[in-house]
């Protein structure tokens, strides 16, 4: 495990909350997360773990030794940690997808965030949703878009991982590259930030899940904007929103949103 962050103020009654990804150098969590726990007064830290994958499960036992109260998951774990979950919620379960566990008791429980962080930022119902790639937070979103009304089509660039996550969510799936016209939501969950993988147009609603760390806008939330949709909807405004919910699960307490939106622009 990784020590916890310089400025924090950390004793024997200190709650740990972890970050388990590979690599996680450049996640704004530890940032946002620590921001929420000052704001409200909280003897909490978050700190960031780089797990390899073979290294997963041996991570999951570590928080449970240490007494961690919970981890955030990101890229390539959040289907791996399912298996070695005691309790996953049905909205991780049907996705296949995990990004929040809360430790209480010896036991680990595993959900989801990512899609209801997604699904409350755009319209979905009735409207024709592309989403671009399908890792893990692909299929919470993909699943949580579907659940809200819309009709999901799926491209990635492993046209066998596209068309599970298709049959997942009961959508659809379009040939890589694809094309974004005909869509009223256009979605990328892919890491990709400097190149734009589809052009948007006027009045669509547009949801990068990727963000660059200093704050500048990724090529599909620049060319958005530029196009005049209408919706767009940038990596720090979802992981704000996601991260608000994970930090509800692990406290009990209503996330200091503002605080956390902000720490995040400061980056």
């Amino acid at each position: 495990m990784s020590a916890a962050p310089a400025n924090a103020h950390i004793d024997a009654e200190t709650r740990l909350v972890a970050l388990l990804g590979h690599p996680v150098s450049h996640s704004l969590s530890p940032r946002m997360q620590n921001a929420a726990f000052r704001a409200l007064g909280l003897n909490w830290a978050y700190v960031a773990n780089d797990v390899e994958p073979q290294h997963v499960q041996d991570a999951l036992r570590g928080l449970l030794a240490l007494g961690y109260a919970g981890a955030n998951v990101t890229i390539p774990h959040k289907s791996a940690v399912i298996p070695f979950c005691d309790e996953i919620d049905e909205v991780a379960l049907r996705a296949g997808s995990v990004n929040t566990l809360v430790i209480r008791n010896g036991r680990i429980h595993g959900s989801s965030t990512d899609g209801l962080a997604v699904t409350g930022a755009v319209r979905a119902q009735g409207q024709r949703a592309l989403v671009l790639g399908a890792g893990g937070a692909a299929k919470a979103v993909a699943v949580a878009l579907a659940e809200a009304g819309a009709d999901v089509v799926v491209s990635a660039r492993r046209d066998e991982q596209a068309a599970a996550l298709a049959s997942l969510c009961g959508g659809s799936t379009l040939a890589w590259p694809p094309r974004g016209a005909g869509f009223g939501i256009i979605l990328n969950s892919t890491p990709v930030k400097d190149a734009l993988i589809v052009a948007p147009s006027e009045g669509q609603q547009v949801v990068d899940m990727a963000y660059n760390r200093d704050g500048s806008p990724t090529a599909l939330v620049a060319a958005a904007r530029a196009a005049g949709c209408a919706t767009v909807v940038d990596g720090a405004d979802i992981l704000a929103a996601q991260g608000a919910a994970s930090f509800t699960r692990w406290t009990g307490l209503e996330a200091p949103l503002a605080v956390m939106r902000a720490a995040l622009d400061l980056a």
